[in-house]
């Protein structure tokens, strides 16, 4: 299977989830305002799809209960995918994410 190369953000956020350490995680992260087109917040959801590394799974940790909505939002379904329900539980159960956040995947 051949292996696609993208360009621009979309390649700078796969690099830096690869290697995922918290810089790189914030890197990313910070691309989720209020003001993020819809194309943006696909490449932010891919691009953690990928984050394997411990210490950027602590930051996306972080962001779930220090984020903005959004941010908050978005590492919920990272969690989610990962099967990681204490950890979206307890957001939940502190009311920093809503229910649909809580239970999609």
């Amino acid at each position: 299977m051949k292996k696609i190369k993208f360009s621009g953000i979309l390649q700078e956020f796969i690099n830096k989830a690869n290697n995922g350490n918290s810089q790189d995680i914030d890197f990313i992260i910070k691309h989720l305002t209020t003001e993020s087109s819809l194309p943006m917040t696909r490449y932010v959801d891919f691009a953690l799809s990928l984050v394997k590394n411990e210490a950027g799974i602590r930051q996306l940790e972080f962001y779930l209960f220090h984020g903005s909505l959004i941010q908050r939002n978005y590492c919920s379904l990272f969690f989610n995918r990962r099967g990681d329900w204490p950890v979206v539980k307890k957001a939940f159960q502190l009311g920093l994410i809503d229910e649909i956040q809580a239970y999609s995947r």
